[in-house]
């Protein structure tokens, strides 16, 4: 008999930049791990593949189907126009715990973002029930992902940890990064521990390594059980990394260059 904790995991954005860091370490939460994306994705081991557009209903609920758990990754994770959004983030989302609902899942790790509080100034120090202040159109997608858990859960009892994800690269990439950055292994650590933490209820938690500057307090994904073990503190050079224009609104504003990004509109041309 397998000891691992759930029959099948469902990870959805499998073939994006954290998806293919997860997915490894997924394995060992499931004797069956499902796997989606938009994009085809190589078959490896046992995994199921499953090619699905979460902005399709009944797509998404079929690959909800016989899943136990879900760690949901799935969706645009940068600043876009809101039209493409809209179907990725806001109804792939809704699709998904719908389908939650429909098939009897009682855990979901949502990958929310630092961009949901993003229009906060750097030199404060947040909590997870401060006032929200969305970035762009994505961080209002993920902000509404938030809303989404925690309705499911107070109306039909699914479990979920929000995870606040900062910056999860290999690297800190600029200064900002320094204060943000999340390690490959601290993140493995925290979904891990977002699946498996009893009795969870509705949690947000931000997702960051140990580093020396931080502007978010990590009390909630202590609770998990998770304790970083990566800092940014261990890269030498770090001095010398890109940092914003001092007094821009990129330095001024703990989302970075998502403040700024947009309106991406296209206005006809007027005649002349």
């Amino acid at each position: 008999m397998s000891s691992r904790p759930f029959k099948r995991l469902l990870l959805t954005g499998a073939a994006g930049a954290l998806g293919r860091v997860l997915r490894p370490a997924m394995r060992g939460h499931a004797s069956v791990l499902r796997v989606s994306d938009i994009q085809p994705m190589e078959a490896s081991g046992s995994d199921e593949v499953v090619v699905c557009d979460l902005a399709d209903k009944a797509g998404t609920d079929a690959l909800v189907a016989g899943c136990d758990a879900i760690v949901h990754l799935g969706g645009i994770s940068v600043e876009r126009p809101f039209e493409e959004i809209i179907e990725s983030n806001i109804r792939g989302t809704f699709h998904l715990y719908e389908g939650a609902r429909r098939h009897g899942v009682k855990r979901v790790v949502f990958a929310s973002s630092n961009h949901v509080v993003g229009f906060h100034p750097q030199d404060e120090h947040l909590q997870t029930d401060c006032e929200r202040r969305p970035d762009g159109y994505y961080g209002i997608s993920k902000a509404f992902g938030e809303d989404l858990s925690r309705f499911y859960f107070d109306r039909y009892g699914i479990e979920t940890v929000c995870l606040r994800i900062g910056s999860a690269y290999a690297a800190p990439k600029d200064q900002r990064m320094l204060s943000t950055w999340l390690s490959f292994g601290d993140l493995e650590a925290l979904v891990g521990r977002s699946l498996l933490a009893p009795e969870i209820g509705h949690l947000i938690a931000y997702g960051m390594s140990a580093n020396p500057s931080v502007w978010w307090s990590n009390a909630k994904a202590a609770r998990l059980g998770f304790a970083p073990q990566d800092t940014s503190a261990a890269f030498e050079g770090a001095s010398a990394l890109p940092a914003a224009l001092p007094g821009s609104p990129e330095a001024r504003y703990q989302g970075g260059s998502f403040v700024v990004r947009g309106p991406f509109e296209t206005l006809p041309e007027v005649p002349q």
